[in-house]
Parts: structure tokens; C-alpha cells; sequence
């Protein structure tokens, strides 16, 4: 409605305002002798705003029975508070009760555990710690935005229906208008896909990459920020099935500009929400994560390790460390040995590269031992990979090469491999996973937490 004035703003005034409207939620109602105290918050703002009701108001008997919940509409004057904790307060003139609220609203004033949240995904933004989330993970969207912005970039929307799979993993989920119960079919007795939407098998995207280095092909630097789908059944905190990325693409650029890249993003990402969220940080780094305020210092001041994957898997071998997951020469590293690195050996962020081709997408740069590719993975404390890039291949005989390695039919890349063919140019690109760099700058530990509404294995409830 036009005219009310945020919490955030009415809290932030620099003078007492004779009129003034808010609208929101009531976190909790305490009665006096001849006046109520209400704490109200509209989501604008971490802190509350307490409303005094006295007992003249003509409604007053209404407002003594408001729970927590319901919402209101306060007109009143913003004088300087009394109380502890704010700085002003409102007087109510007129008090509007919009939407009545009961004892049985899930959110009462007390501790609930995040599993319990979880069940109550629609109602979660209403509570500090899931307001405080939600709040950084708009800024931090714009602030992705305006790091690329600030650099030239071109913003791409690469499509979210696709019909190649960029990383090979064949973990894709399939997008189909076929009647289930009655599907057409080939010759050999299989779907014939010729017959369904799109004339041809197609699924939902794991990664703009490829569209993107088209662009990065004629426009330069590029950078791509959508969902991203992945068809695997794995119920770590760390994954989920549908989540969002940040791919930028970069014509002449190596695999060192790459890595400069990746990590000035990060460094800026941090910098900017401790800057511009700073209430939201002081609640986690009580109530999520004491060490978080300590190791995004620690992550700003020190430049970030890089070491080859040949020497991080020696370091792991020699460091006599239990893994659940063994360490050996040519596998890919999990989690547990990522954060052996960042957190006990190096103990800042690290950036490993040159990983092993076998283990790698066929996109990647051999390098001229012909045994690696110019991958890289920056690594962090407390949540292990945050970004996975690398330098393309852009020289044509050796991509159609990899494709056949990889069992890829080049004929279904005809697209991709022009890129090759008319004016290939040196080029890199990585992707950074939105939500774990979320919940690294919030400490928040399971990737359910840091989406509005997660959709995982069994999972796509609201």
C-alpha cells in the first residue's frame, strides 16, 4: 500500500515523525495496566519495531486478543523509544487488524529446530534466522550482478530446455509431452522421441556453459545466473536437485586470468554482504555459526592457495589422516579430503588445478602432457568446492577427439565445434553454485536451508 513506511526505514529515521504508517506482522503482544506493547516486523528488517497500543484505542479489547502472527496496519507518531534494544517506537492513533492470527500458528516465541522448519517451508521466511537468509540471498543475487555489471559483462539467458548434456554425467531430468500409458514407438521397439514436443529427446539444463561460450564467441565476457537441474539421488547438506548457478564465460582468457576471476568474485561476494547485511551476520555468527564473522576475515585477508591436483592428492596420501573415501592418484576428491586441504593443512582457501582428463567433461583444455586438463576447483573452509572451472578447448581436432572419448557423437555438436571452425580464441569459464556461496557467507550448514522451497530426493513439497 502506498504511503507505509518499512520497518527498516522507520527504525533508520533521524528525527521523531508526527504521522506515520506501518503494515506487518505481530511477533508478540505484552500487556500493560493501560497499554500493550507490540514488537512488529515486516520483513524489511532483522529488528523489530514496537507499536504502544493504549487502552483508548476504540478497538483496544481486539488488540489485547492479537497472537503472534496476525497482521496489522499502525497509524501513530515515531517518537524516541524508551525501552532497551531501539532507538524508536510508535505510538498507535489508529490500530487496523487485517489478517487474525491463532494459538495454533506453527511460529510461536520459542527455539524450533531447522528440520522442523523445513515441514513449515511456507511460513519459514517469518522467523529471524530464515527472514536474515532470505534477505542475503537477494543481496547477494544483486551483488553478483553488479560485480559482472561493473566489469563489462554481458548477462546471457541461456535456455533451461536443452538437448545436450554438458557435463556428460547423465543425470538429467527428462522433459516429455508423451502419453506415458501410450508413448509412440521406433522400429527396435524403443520411445520414438522424434514424436514427442521438440522432434527429439530433451531435458532440463545442468549448465548454460555451452550456450554461453557461444556468446563469449562474439560478445567477449558473458556471464549466465538461472537454475540449474541434476537428476542425482544424493541426500547430502550439500546438494540439491534444483539450484542456481553463476557461469561466466571469458573470450581470451587462460586458465590463470580464470582462476583471478573466481577468486576476486568470491573476495567481492564476501565483502559486499558484510558491508550491506551486517545485523543478518552478527544473528548467524551467534546462533548458526561462532566461527563464521572470523572466517570470512580470514578468507578476505589472505590470498588464496593454488596448488596442482597431483600435489593436493600427495599432501592428502602423506598427511596419515582417516578418510572415509580413499585418496589415490587419478579419483576425484570428495568432500572430506576438499576440506582436509582449506581447513587443517593450508587453512585458507585453495584453488587446485590440472586434474586428470579420464575424470573431467570432454569441454576441458588438454594440456600438452596429455594426460591433464586445465580444470580448476576453488575450495573453501567449511563447505569444500565452491567453484569448478576450466580453459576450453578450443583447438577443433583435439575437441572431437575428447567427444569420441567420451562417447559423444560430434555430429549432435555441429553447433558447438563452429566455434572451433570460424574464429576459435582461447577461452574460460567456471561455475560457482549460488547456494554454496550462500551458505558459506552465512554458515548455514544444509543446502535446505539457504532455498525458499528445496526440491530434493522425495522431495518437492509447496
Amino acid at each position: 500500500m502506498t504511503g507505509s513506511t518499512s520497518v527498516k526505514d522507520a527504525l533508520r529515521s533521524t528525527a521523531a515523525v508526527d504521522s506515520i504508517y506501518v503494515q506487518g506482522w505481530v511477533r508478540t503482544r505484552r500487556d500493560s495496566k493501560t497499554f500493550s506493547f507490540l514488537e512488529l516486523n515486516d520483513g524489511s528488517s532483522l529488528r523489530n519495531l514496537q507499536v504502544i497500543a493504549n487502552d483508548w484505542l476504540a478497538n483496544y479489547a481486539d488488540v489485547q486478543r492479537l497472537a503472534t502472527g496476525a497482521s496489522i496496519a499502525v497509524r501513530g507518531k515515531l517518537i524516541p523509544s524508551q525501552g532497551k534494544g531501539q532507538s524508536w517506537e510508535v505510538i498507535a492513533d489508529d490500530l487496523t487488524i487485517i489478517g487474525p492470527s491463532d494459538d495454533t500458528y506453527p511460529l510461536q516465541k520459542k527455539g524450533h529446530t531447522p528440520e522442523f522448519l523445513r515441514e513449515i517451508a511456507h511460513l519459514r521466511p517469518r522467523s529471524n534466522l530464515f527472514g536474515s537468509v532470505f534477505r542475503v540471498r537477494s543481496r547477494l543475487a544483486f551483488a553478483i550482478h553488479q560485480f559482472f555489471q561493473e566489469r563489462d559483462f554481458v548477462y546471457v539467458h541461456t535456455p533451461i530446455i536443452t538437448a545436450s548434456d554438458c557435463e556428460g554425467a547423465g543425470e538429467l531430468f527428462r522433459i516429455t509431452t508423451i502419453d506415458a500409458t501410450n508413448p509412440p514407438r521406433g522400429g527396435d521397439g524403443n520411445i520414438d522421441y522424434a514424436k514427442d514436443f521438440f522432434a527429439r529427446s530433451t531435458f532440463l539444463t545442468v549448465s548454460g556453459q555451452l550456450e554461453a561460450e557461444a556468446f563469449a564467441c562474439a560478445l567477449k565476457n558473458v556471464y549466465t545466473f538461472g537454475p540449474t537441474f541434476r537428476a542425482e539421488n544424493s541426500n547430502t547438506s550439500r546438494h540439491a536437485n534444483e539450484f542456481w548457478m553463476i557461469e561466466p564465460e571469458m573470450a581470451f582468457c587462460d586458465l590463470t586470468c580464470n582462476m583471478d576471476t573466481a577468486e576476486e568474485l568470491v573476495k567481492y561476494l564476501i565483502r559486499d554482504i558484510r558491508e550491506n547485511c551486517p545485523d543478518e551476520i552478527e544473528l548467524f555468527g551467534k546462533f548458526v555459526d561462532k566461527e563464521l564473522t572470523a572466517r570470512l576475515e580470514f578468507v578476505l585477508d589472505r590470498p588464496f592457495q593454488r596448488i596442482s591436483y597431483t600435489e593436493a592428492v600427495e599432501l592428502l596420501l602423506e598427511s596419515g589422516e582417516k578418510f572415509e573415501f580413499p585418496v589415490e592418484q587419478g579419483t576425484n576428491l570428495q568432500s572430506e579430503h576438499e576440506r582436509w586441504l582449506t581447513e587443517k593443512h593450508f587453512k585458507c582457501p585453495v584453488t587446485v588445478f590440472g586434474y586428470p582428463k579420464e575424470i573431467k567433461p570432454f569441454y576441458m583444455r588438454l594440456n600438452d602432457d596429455g594426460k591433464t586438463v586445465t580444470a580448476m576447483d576453488v575450495l573453501v573452509p567449511g563447505i569444500g568446492e565452491i567453484v569448478g572451472g576450466s580453459q576450453r578447448e578450443e583447438r577443433l581436432d583435439v575437441l572431437e577427439a575428447n567427444m569420441r572419448r567420451h562417447n559423444l557423437d560430434p555430429v549432435e555438436y555441429k553447433w558447438y565445434l563452429d566455434l572451433r571452425r570460424y574464429g576459435t580464441v582461447p577461452h574460460s569459464g567456471f561455475g560457482l553454485g549460488f547456494e554454496r556461496m550462500l551458505m558459506f557467507v552465512t554458515g548455514v550448514s544444509n543446502i535446505r536451508d539457504v532455498i525458499p522451497f528445496a526440491r530434493t530426493p522425495g522431495s518437492a513439497e509447496f
